[in-house]
């Protein structure tokens, strides 16, 4: 009995093995195994890991045996929040945290608002449309080195500046200004150069959804006497209200993570000092890089925060 039960089941198996749902989920196991891996590697390990070193001292004297590091709980925690260059002391110097917030809301802000001008105006029909969408691209592919660099020399403090050689010809000058070197200053330019940069990205999605929206709710309204206004208020908003919020959080959480524009432009110095380039000043100039991963970590938990806050104002008022 046992013999030809056996025989039973290893059929059973055999048939299970070649079927077609077990050969797909293997197929589908074989695609995904490459992704993830890389994923694990370069995302979920080096998440982990940060956290690890938070908790640890650890610098270039024990960097070769760096799981070896004694623990020191929340010292490199409370290291990084005591620290003249995290916290805020007065009007003239917010210090990291607060700049990295007022940072990310601001040109976040200003970002979305560019977007959806662009938007509205390449909904409309006109000539050369199609050519207008490809230069309203520019700015989000071009290299952040190229750009970067060309806005340094139209604001550079010499008289061969751009900026200031108009501004001296109109009689608006007497003598140049340092625009990025100027505490206050530095810090306008940089959220104007975040949302000259990203503004096509909030355009893409907007502009999407704006060609989505079903003609004839404008025309009903037209036909009741609504002016422009008030169809952008009562059908345009409401429309893309959505959207706006997921476009505002993509951008919030990326702004609040970048570190290439405010380093190619200001250095972090002049007030411009945010989280991720204290990150790399404690990583890679003090090379203390417990304190490092520590900042990362507070950075990671004002992300989360933000997260938490668009979960429960934005996608549960959607869904009640």
């Amino acid at each position: 009995m046992a013999g030809p039960a056996n025989e039973d089941a290893r059929r059973y198996l055999f048939r299970r093995w070649n079927s077609i749902h077990a050969r797909e989920s293997r197929l589908a196991w074989a695609l995904t195994s490459p992704t993830a891996l890389i994923v694990f590697g370069l995302v979920i390990f080096p998440a982990f890991f940060s956290g690890w070193m938070s908790f640890h001292d650890v610098s270039l004297r024990n960097l070769s045996s760096v799981f070896s590091a004694p623990f020191v709980g929340f010292e490199n925690y409370v290291d990084v929040i005591n620290n003249w260059a995290f916290k805020f002391h007065s009007l003239r110097s917010w210090g990291a945290a607060i700049t990295s917030v007022v940072y990310s809301f601001v040109s976040t802000a200003l970002t979305v608002l560019v977007g959806l001008l662009a938007a509205l105006i390449l909904n409309r029909k006109f000539r050369a449309r199609g050519l207008a969408r490809a230069i309203f691209l520019f700015p989000y592919i071009a290299p952040i080195v190229s750009v970067a660099f060309v806005w340094r020399w139209l604001l550079s403090p010499r008289t061969s500046g751009v900026l200031n050689d108009l501004l001296i010809r109109m009689g608006a000058l007497s003598a140049p200004i340092s625009y990025i070197s100027t505490r206050g200053l530095a810090l306008i330019i940089v959220v104007a150069f975040t949302a000259w940069r990203y503004f096509p990205f909030a355009m893409l999605m907007l502009l999407a959804r704006l060609q989505a929206i079903d003609s004839t709710l404008y025309e009903s309204a037209a036909v009741d006497g609504a002016n422009g206004w008030q169809k952008f208020r009562y059908i345009t908003i409401p429309e893309l209200r959505y959207v706006l919020g997921a476009v505002f959080m993509l951008r919030l959480i990326w702004t609040f993570n970048k570190f290439d524009d405010i380093f190619l432009l200001t250095g972090g110095g002049y007030g411009t000092n945010v989280l991720p380039i204290l990150t790399y000043q404690f990583t890679f100039k003090s090379f203390d890089f417990g304190k490092g991963a520590a900042t990362a970590m507070i950075l990671l938990g004002i992300l989360l925060l933000f997260l938490l806050v668009y979960l429960l104002f934005f996608v549960r008022r959607g869904e009640t």
